[in-house]
């Protein structure tokens, strides 16, 4: 017997970014709510995505700089071996810290309910919910949003899928440090995963199916990264695509790019696709893109007018920030008919690898490709006196800009706290200012964003002629 709930404002399928956040800003529009959770509270992003990654991508910085200690005259350090069960315990711990405290406690606070189970649409529209404990519940609302979100995606190869392989996720829940380890993917993914693990004292090595690391980066970026990579001890092979693999009991044989490559564990990191399948989005006439994506238009609107859809399940940028904003417009869009719209011209992106990768605006190649004429200057971190008191040179700051305005139209960075100078490069694009603008704004000393204004600097003047202070 299936029971009937209904009059609601607004029903949402999915409690990650994207979900609360609309819950959020609904409810203080006074709307009614009701969230829909297949799995665990909190979507990718607390539970198997940002937090947790990062939570160990610290740790293992923190081993590693004892080990590198020795950059310094004077300091002697090293790393002992590493507690993996307790490492992983923490980081669980973490999680679960956040997800009552951000996700659970809010919704409380806020007043929705969560009911825990699977939700597919029917016609109505409405929401056929199998439930977690019995039964089947139908729920009746004004408005719905889908945030789904996205999950790993592996390639189809030979013998892939009958060896079995770690993801993102379920290689931050290994209960022992493997010896060695594969990683299939050279972009963000990928790159932290293997740095990760390469930190803690296993044996990695990268396989990227194209030409370079990180490939939609700058060519600079790629090179330099490479090269950091390798001084830690991890094996790079690009222009590799993975054909075929195998897995007996010494564990896995892997033939890429006309190799075979042998490790204990294989982690494939080739990206990952909006969760779709399970919804029965035709029978209310919402349509999905090639790679499983609900079809939106500029103000988040699926083709049934009643049904919106906010994060990665759309294939928009999937960053936990993006689905945050998706999630206020939705509420603003589908409650008070707002037809809001979003500016992604200046939206940055992280690689948490360490020096971290961080851009902001398009790259020189996309520059020309579209027709814009360009200037482009590249700082090698030599140059930035932050890096150089740090001891740790790795890494380059390169501006893109209008060849006839000097506008600001792309800044990418390889350096620690990439992600700090990217935010003002961001800014810096947003309010439309010139080269010549940032080389003569104010920047404090000693920061790794001085480095943007000494790049650009580099415009008009030799940045290896000025004193280390000299503006």
């Amino acid at each position: 017997m299936t029971a009937t709930r209904s009059g609601f404002d607004l029903a949402i399928i999915g409690s990650g970014a994207a979900a609360f956040a609309a819950a959020i800003a609904a409810r203080g529009k006074g709307a009614s709510v009701v969230m829909i959770e297949r799995g665990t509270l909190g979507g990718t992003c607390v539970n198997v995505g940002c937090v947790p990654s990062k939570a160990l991508l610290a740790a293992a910085e923190a081993r590693h700089g004892a080990s590198a200690a020795d950059r310094f005259p004077g300091i002697r350090a090293g790393a002992g071996p590493v507690g993996f069960p307790a490492l992983i315990a923490g980081k669980d711990e973490l999680v679960e810290q956040l997800r009552v405290e951000k996700y659970a406690d809010l919704a409380a606070a806020y007043g929705w309910e969560i009911v825990p189970g699977a939700a597919r649409f029917t016609g109505g529209p409405a929401l056929e919910v199998a439930l977690n404990d019995v039964g089947t519940l139908r729920i009746e609302a004004d408005r719905y949003l889908i945030a789904t979100g996205s999950a790993p995606w592996a390639p189809p190869v030979d013998g892939l899928v009958e060896a079995g392989y770690l993801t993102s996720t379920t290689a931050m829940e290994l209960d022992r440090l493997p010896e060695s380890m594969i990683v299939v993917g050279g972009n963000a993914v990928g790159l932290e995963q293997a740095q990760l693990f390469a930190r803690l004292g296993t044996r990695v090595t990268v396989i990227e199916a194209l030409e370079r690391l990180a490939p939609f980066e700058e060519p600079e970026i790629s090179t330099a990264l490479e090269a950091v990579l390798g001084e830690e001890g991890i094996t790079v092979h690009t222009s590799a695509p993975l054909t075929a693999v195998r897995r007996d009991a010494a564990g896995y044989r892997v033939t890429a790019g006309g190799q075979e490559l042998h490790a204990e564990q294989l982690l494939v990191a080739t990206g990952r696709r909006p969760v779709t399948a399970a919804l029965n989005l035709d029978a209310v006439g919402v349509k999905t893109g090639r790679r499983g994506e609900v079809v939106v238009d500029e103000y988040l609107r699926t083709t049934n007018e009643r049904i919106w859809a906010a994060g990665d399940v759309t294939g928009h940028p999937q960053f936990v920030y993006v689905a945050a904003a998706h999630g206020t417009l939705v509420a603003d869009n589908a409650l008070d008919g707002a037809e809001r719209t979003l500016d992604y011209t200046a939206l940055p992106r992280v690689t948490f690898t360490s020096p971290a990768i961080a851009s902001v605006g398009p790259t020189d190649a996309e520059v020309t490709e579209a027709g814009i004429a360009c200037r482009c200057r590249t700082l090698p971190l030599e140059y930035v006196p932050r890096a150089l008191v740090n001891r740790d040179t790795r890494g380059l700051i390169k501006l893109v800009a209008d060849a006839e305005s000097g506008r600001l139209l792309g800044a990418h960075v390889l350096a620690e706290s990439a992600g700090e100078i990217i935010t003002a490069a961001g800014y810096a694009i947003s309010a439309g200012l010139t080269v010549d603008q940032i080389a003569h704004g104010w920047h404090p000393y000693l920061t790794m964003a001085e480095g943007l204004k000494l790049a650009a600097q580099t415009f008009t003047g030799d940045v290896a002629k000025l004193s280390c202070c000299a503006g």
